[in-house]
């Protein structure tokens, strides 16, 4: 089976769970601020997370479940900063969907 790649969490569909992969390293000041916040709040390496809403196509912002307890409202450049990777039972409904 191919090794499941990281993809930023505002790539993630409504309904997807995943868990953290990595934080991306911000190069502005800003965003390392944003950076911050995020993982005071608990966005984190190795934490479970669900896109339960979704504005419309192109809209923001998507609310997104940490772990079963919180949900937060992330803008699409908030979500950029967070890599995830698919759950493995999603990961290989996905790749025997590119097969059929």
């Amino acid at each position: 089976m191919p090794a499941v790649s990281s993809v930023p969490l505002h790539d993630l569909p409504r309904g997807a769970c995943a868990v953290i992969d990595n934080l991306h390293t911000p190069t502005e000041a800003s965003d390392r601020e944003v950076l911050l916040r995020l993982m005071e709040l608990g966005f984190l390496p190795g934490e479970p997370v669900r896109v339960v809403a979704r504005a419309g196509v192109g809209r923001e912002p998507m609310a997104v479940r940490l772990g079963n307890q919180s949900t937060f409202a992330l803008r699409r450049r908030e979500a950029a900063l967070v890599n995830v990777r698919a759950e493995r039972a999603q990961a290989s409904e996905a790749v025997a969907e590119v097969a059929a």
